[in-house]
């Protein structure tokens, strides 16, 4: 399980990216949440995710806030 921060939203198109606790940058889909609304993020919050390899590159998945 990785931990990371909201680092950008894309309201309009349903993704963002993380930024993991190793500075690397993850791809989201609002599909990818457990237990939040998409349009209840904001920037800098704390989620934690599992990473998933696809031909694009990392995406996390299973996005939950951090301490829920």
């Amino acid at each position: 399980m990785h931990t990371g921060k909201i680092k950008k939203l894309v309201l309009e198109k349903g993704f963002g990216f993380i930024t993991d606790t190793d500075g690397t940058d993850v791809f989201f889909h609002k599909n990818n949440l457990v237990g939040v609304a998409f349009e209840t993020l904001s920037g800098g919050e704390e989620v934690t995710f599992e990473v998933e390899q696809n031909p694009k590159g990392k995406r996390a998945i299973n996005v939950s806030l951090a301490g829920k």
